[in-house]
């Protein structure tokens, strides 16, 4: 006890009381103890050979130069998202190309420099991994063919014929299900090209006519007279196989009107009626379907990558991943006024992974080209 100015004994004084959940104080500074701290040199261990001291130098500078690079192109993905706004197409290419080169070069930044890093700071490891013999004892090969043929005897498998023959009969079955599975699986590859190139637009009615354009959903056919007003767009089906799925994966079109004067050299006229021109609806890059329209600019997008077309110069990708443009489908009006594919499109449809180098792909593209000139 200890007095004060006015003579009142007073307790000495000690640490506050620590308050429950904080950590206890620290009694060291240091994060490993003085009998714990190891050595900065490699320690000479069996199977571990330590890295020359000058390539360690040397690679130290060049680990510690790509991740300087990766902290500048870091910085300058971040300057670049405030920077380089989008808008349009033009500035979307831009902050596209900004953006993905930025952050490509700090990710490769990184990587090379642990590489660096491992290979040529790190000692070498030779490492040997101990294996025990895998077979069992005597003793206990013997204890598990004994309990083995024990539960076979109690549970009567091999007193009992009748229930072990229709238990092998039940699971035979099983046997071949994934026989039925893998032939599910889709066609053969002999057949595989002839069911990518080729479409449902192409065959004839059973009556020898050439097949309607239905609008999707409704399944009514379209006469041109009432497709008339330019800007206008329709999702379009065969007629036959508005419920075929397997057949609309691959036919399924958009149709859109024109005013004469804005269709481009790129569009076939021979195949268009009266400024209506029908395009794929597969979009060319993986298969999407690229729906959305903008009447002011006739561009067509894909909303799963930005691939962009424009429809009035033969659905030219103008934007996107997509490599080719969307296929053109020959059209024309029947007798009686309703819109009909006069052939199938002139090559495959769909993502451009899709082969098409076969002699039959070529002559079909070189037609439709003679076409178009014509």
């Amino acid at each position: 006890m200890t007095e004060n100015n006015h003579g009142i004994e007073q307790p000495e004084e000690r640490a506050p009381r620590r308050v429950i959940g904080t950590p206890p104080p620290a009694a060291s500074t240091s994060l490993l103890g003085t009998e714990e701290r190891p050595s900065t040199e490699v320690a000479q261990v069996p199977g571990v050979t330590p890295q020359d001291e000058a390539t360690a130098k040397k690679g130290e500078k060049y680990a510690a130069l790509c991740f300087l690079v990766a902290f500048l192109a870091g910085i300058g993905f971040v300057v670049s998202y405030v920077v380089f706004q989008v808008g349009d197409i033009e500035k979307t290419q831009v902050s596209n190309l900004a953006l993905g080169g930025t952050l490509t070069l700090a990710l490769l930044g990184l990587a090379a420099g642990m590489v660096t890093w491992v290979r040529l700071v790190m000692p070498k490891y030779n490492l040997v991994q101990e294996r025990h013999p895998m077979a069992s004892d005597t003793e206990t090969r013997s204890y598990v063919g004994e309990t083995f043929l024990q539960g076979a005897a109690e549970s009567g498998i091999t007193k009992r014929p009748l229930l072990r023959r229709t238990l092998l009969l039940a699971a035979a079955p099983l046997g071949l299900a994934p026989l039925v599975l893998l032939r599910d699986l889709g066609p053969s590859y002999k057949d595989f090209p002839a069911k990518l190139r080729h479409t449902v637009w192409g065959e004839k009615t059973k009556d020898g006519k050439n097949r309607k354009l239905l609008v999707e959903g409704s399944g009514s056919p379209i006469r041109a007279a009432d497709f008339n007003s330019p800007g206008g767009i329709l999702s379009v089906v065969p007629e036959g196989y508005e419920h075929d799925l397997n057949a609309l994966a691959k036919a399924t079109l958009i149709l859109i009107k024109f005013r004469p004067e804005e269709l481009k050299s790129g569009t076939n006229l021979n195949w268009a009626h009266d400024g209506i021109v029908a395009y794929s609806k597969i979009c060319t890059h993986v298969g999407c379907p690229a729906a959305l329209y903008e009447q002011s600019t006739h561009h067509i997008l894909c909303p799963c990558h930005q691939s962009t077309f424009d429809a009035a110069d033969g659905a030219k990708v103008v934007f996107g991943p997509a490599a080719r443009p969307l296929p053109q489908l020959p059209i024309a009006v029947d007798e009686e006024g309703y819109l009909v594919a006069t052939a199938d499109f002139p090559v495959p449809v769909g993502p451009s992974f899709w082969e098409r180098g076969d002699a039959e792909a070529e002559a079909r593209e070189a037609e439709a080209k003679k076409g178009g000139q014509s």
